[in-house]
C-alpha cells in the first residue's frame, strides 16, 4: 500500500507554501516508489553512500519485494531522497534500511520529514518498537534520530556489516500493545 502524495508545506510562516527543493523552486511531494524511479532510486543512493550503495539488483529486489516500504522525495524532475523500512514477520519490530537525503538537500529537515512519515504508519499498524543501524561517526544522523526518539541499544558493535563495519543499533518503542508484543 503505497502513501498518497504530500506536498511538503513550507516550515515557515506561511503554511499554504509548497516546500521548496531549491533555487528552482520545484516543490518536494512525499510519495511511494514506482518502478520508474528505480534508476533515481540508484543514483541517490549512490551519491549518499559513495563507499557502499546498494548494487541495483539488491535497490530491484528491494522494490519488488518491500516497494510499499519505500518512500522518496521527488521535485517532479529527480528524487532528492528515499527511506526503506522493513517490518518483521510477527508485526512487532520495523527496520529501517536506508535513510538518504541528497548532499544539496540536507539541512533542510527531509530525513526528519521522512522519518516522520515512517512512524506515523508504524504506529497506525501498531508495530512495537523500530530498529536501525548508524556508523558511530555519524553524528548528524545521530542526532536526528535522538529527536525522534531512538536511543542506542548497548554501544558500538563492531564489524556489525562486516569487516570495518562497526555500527550503532538505536531502537525506539512505539507502542506496549502492538502486535506481538
Amino acid at each position: 500500500m503505497a502513501v498518497p502524495e504530500e506536498r511538503f508545506p513550507f516550515s515557515g510562516r506561511h503554511a499554504d507554501q509548497a516546500f521548496l527543493a531549491d533555487s528552482g523552486d520545484r516543490p518536494l511531494t512525499m510519495r511511494g516508489v514506482t518502478d520508474a524511479d528505480l534508476p533515481e532510486l540508484l543514483r541517490v543512493d549512490r551519491e549518499v553512500f559513495p563507499d557502499d550503495p546498494y548494487p541495483y539488483f539488491v535497490l530491484r529486489q528491494h522494490l519488488d519485494v518491500h516497494g510499499d516500504r519505500v518512500l522518496v522525495l521527488d521535485d517532479g524532475t529527480c528524487l532528492h531522497g528515499y527511506v526503506l523500512f522493513v517490518t518483521t514477520s510477527d508485526g512487532y519490530a520495523c527496520w529501517v534500511l536506508s535513510l538518504a537525503v541528497s548532499a544539496d538537500q540536507r539541512g533542510r529537515g527531509l530525513g526528519k520529514r521522512l522519518m516522520l512519515e515512517v512512524l506515523r504508519q508504524l504506529r497506525r499498524e501498531r508495530v512495537g518498537e523500530v530498529r536501525l543501524t548508524v556508523e558511530p561517526t555519524n553524528a548528524a544522523a545521530i542526532m536526528l534520530y535522538r529527536t525522534l526518539g531512538f536511543a542506542p541499544e548497548g554501544g558500538v558493535h563492531r564489524n556489525y556489516l562486516g569487516p570495518g563495519e562497526d555500527r550503532l543499533i538505536m531502537v525506539l518503542g512505539l507502542s506496549k500493545g502492538a502486535a506481538g508484543g
